[in-house]
This record gives C-alpha cells, structure tokens and sequence, in this order.
C-alpha cells in the first residue's frame, strides 16, 4: 500500500503542470519541456500521445551501455550487426575490435545503427535481451506508454513512446556524467581499428550545438545553435518525421525540452520555443531552505514538553516570474507525536502550492532526543499524591477525635444512671 502512495505521488509531481502560456504554435505532434531537476512540466503538447520515437531511442540505448558496460573494454564486431544494420552506420565490419567506449560515442553523435547493435550484443549477449533491459528500465523511470523493440530506433510497429516518457527517460541519462559529457559533443574521432586503416570522424545532428544556419522562430530569423545548448539527441525516419530531445541551461535552470513528428526544419524552431518560453516566463526559485524553523510541537509524555520543528531539505521549484510571494505552505503533522522520539525524527511535513497547484512537500522533523518520562517509583507516587495523605491523615485524626467525644460522653451517661 506504501509504494502504491509512493507511486501517486510520483504521479502527480511529474505530471502536474503549471504552464500559464497561450498556445505555442509548435510544428510537432507531441512536445513537452520540463526542470530537468524537478521533473516540473512548465510546457505541453499532445505529451502523451504514442509516437515513433526514431533514433531519440538511443538515449534509452545510451544509459544501459554506460550503466552495464565498461568503457575500457573492446567489443568484437560478429556477422549479425553487421546483417542487422540498416539505416546510419560507421561501417562496422566483422572480427573488427572496436573499444565500447568509442561505440557509445558513434551512438550518441553519429547515430551509429550499427554501434547500438554491438554495444546491445555486449551488454546483453543478445539484441533480445538488452530491449527487455530497455523496456524494464524504462518501467522504472516511470514511462507510462514506453515500449521498445529495437535499441536502435529504427521504424517498428510497436516501438513507440511519448513525449512526456522521453522527457523522463532524458532526465534520467542526463544525471549521468559520462553521459551529459558525450552529448555536450557534435564531433569525436575513432582511432585506427585492426579492419580499419583510417580515423573514424564523427559529427552529431543536433545542429543546436554548432549550426549557423537560419531558422524562424515567432517571425524572428535566428541561428539553429541555441545559447546553454547541452545536448542530446536527435532522430529521424520516415514514419517518425523529425524528432529531437534537448537540454540547455541559464543560471541555475536547467530544462529539457523534446518535440515529436515535425516537419524537417521546424523541429529546431519548436525547440527554440520552447526553451525560449521556459526561459523567459520560469524562474527557478528556493521556497524551502533544510533546517528552516516551522513551529515548536507539543510531545505527549516526553521529558521535553515541546519540540522545535524544522524542514529536513531544502526544495526547488520552477515558477512564473514575480509570484514566490503568492506561494502558499499547508502544515500538517502527524496525529500523535508522543516520546520517546529522535533527533531528525518525522513530525509531519509542508506542502507547497502556487494557484492551488502543488509544488513540493517537505517532512518536519524533530531537533532534538527526547525521552519518555519513565515510571513514577512508589515513593514518588506517593510525593506526589501529598494532598490526598494529608486529607487521609485529617481524616483520620477528626474520626479519631469523634470517636473520643463519643466514648467521653457514654461513660457520662453510664455515671449518670448509676447515681
């Protein structure tokens, strides 16, 4: 039940959206842009209609290599890459070594079919079993309509996913070192090989890191290369049309932007869009700050009555510009909070909001350890119940007293009578 609420929650932080934005007029079906680093959708289009993903795919294909492959090994390049390969290539030939980590890099850069098929084959001993590794992956981060067939991209019927699964799928490889140093990249050089007499030189698709050529963007002609470029994948095929996942940053916001079955050009001019409204109408802004004081709390039989409050982490949010001071915080702590407790102990948590949409919560937690009040002894039960000792002892001392009264008085009465 716990990782059902888990998943709820999950849920509802990566697809809420909090865009203010008129319609952008966007070339692709599907598009979408996200804070890479809070998953926030600030921008969508169709995000969750099933699409080609083309070679976008190789991001997916990317990160398993890294994750379960070792740059430094040499991958033996047998007859069935070779007879699979279609489509973009770097002329792989069999019995050629190849060192996996310059497969990774014709993968990412040049796009290479036929490096995704090695480095699969390696990771996986088999094509087969490296897309059932994509696809439980691809569970794990969190896709909800992601199904992979091939860890190349190229045209299948059920090999589809959405523009909002490949911002997640993006965000994930890009927490990757190795892999943001990769696509940062547009060109890279592979050395000498033992079927290879000459240099491999490689240059990447994704115009936005380097293209001077002239695109419109809102009626203004602009270069293709956008300013905080980072990456990280293009694709193309004739059923998928033009596709592409991109990263830039400016300050301290980071945002993924990816556009699905445009028209040729115009998937450069969707993606300017994009970042150019994230940038331009988004700040990202600290709402919560680790060890902020909330409130001092009462504890039920501590040795402490009250305990200080305070946020375990901090919390980040992109929001539109101007509006940190309309941001509300909702308290709620648990129904009983009772010693013994420890320090760094969850009381309860903040949640944020902005217009009625959430942000983020943070958990309240205790500053300090606190003890149960440990069992009172007899003697202490007793100091304690003074008051009822003292009535008790008058009690008895005014009982005593009437009974003397009364016993004074019979022997009065028996004098009396004998006379």
């Amino acid at each position: 039940m716990k990782k059902f609420f888990y998943f709820i929650l999950l849920f509802l932080i990566f697809t809420y959206n909090i865009s203010y934005a008129e319609e952008l007029n966007l070339s692709g079906e599907g598009a979408i842009l996200i804070d890479m680093d809070t998953g926030q959708i600030l921008y969508s289009k169709n995000p969750h209609m099933k699409l080609h993903p083309a070679s976008t795919t190789k991001i997916m294909t990317g990160i398993l290599a890294i994750e379960n492959g070792n740059m430094d090994d040499y991958v033996t390049i047998d007859d069935e890459i070779v007879k699979l390969t279609d489509g973009s290539h770097i002329a792989l030939e069999p019995g050629e070594r190849v060192k996996f980590e310059d497969l990774v890099n014709a993968l990412l850069i040049e796009s290479a079919n036929d490096a995704a098929l090695a480095l699969a084959k390696h990771v996986s001993g088999s094509i087969d079993e490296f897309v059932k590794l994509m696809n439980k992956k691809a569970k794990e981060i969190g896709t909800l309509n992601t199904n992979f067939v091939n860890p190349n991209g190229l045209t299948a019927e059920n090999h589809i996913t959405t523009p909002y699964d490949l911002s997640l799928i993006a965000k994930y490889a890009m927490e990757n070192e190795i892999f943001r140093e990769i696509v940062k990249n547009y060109t890279y050089v592979i050395p000498v090989t033992n079927k290879k007499n000459e240099e491999r030189y490689l240059k990447s698709a994704n115009k936005l890191l380097y293209s001077t050529q002239k695109i419109d963007v809102d009626g203004k002609i602009v270069p293709i290369k956008y300013e905080g470029i980072t990456g990280i994948k293009t694709g193309y095929t004739i059923a998928a049309q033009n596709c592409l996942v991109a990263s830039a940053e400016r300050g301290n916001q980071r945002l993924i932007a990816v556009v699905l079955k445009a028209n040729g050009r115009e998937v450069y001019s969707d993606i300017h869009k994009l970042f150019n409204y994230g940038f331009n109408n988004y700040e990202k802004v600290h709402i919560a700050h680790k060890g902020q004081f909330i409130k001092n709390i009462e504890v039920s039989n501590g040795t402490n009555p009250v305990v200080a409050g305070i946020l375990k982490e901090d919390l980040t949010a992109s929001i539109p510009k101007g509006n940190m001071n309309t941001i509300e915080k909702k308290i709620y702590l648990n129904d009983v909070i009772e010693a013994p407790l420890i320090d760094g102990q969850t009381l309860g948590k903040v949640e944020y909001y902005l217009n009625d949409q959430f942000l983020g919560e943070v958990d309240i937690i205790s500053t300090l350890n606190i003890e149960k009040i440990p069992p009172l002894t007899l003697i202490q039960k007793i100091i304690n119940k003074w008051y009822i000792i003292v009535i008790g002892i008058l009690s008895i001392i005014q009982i005593s007293s009437f009974r003397r009264k009364r016993l004074r008085k019979k022997k009065r009465n028996s004098v009396y009578r004998v006379h």
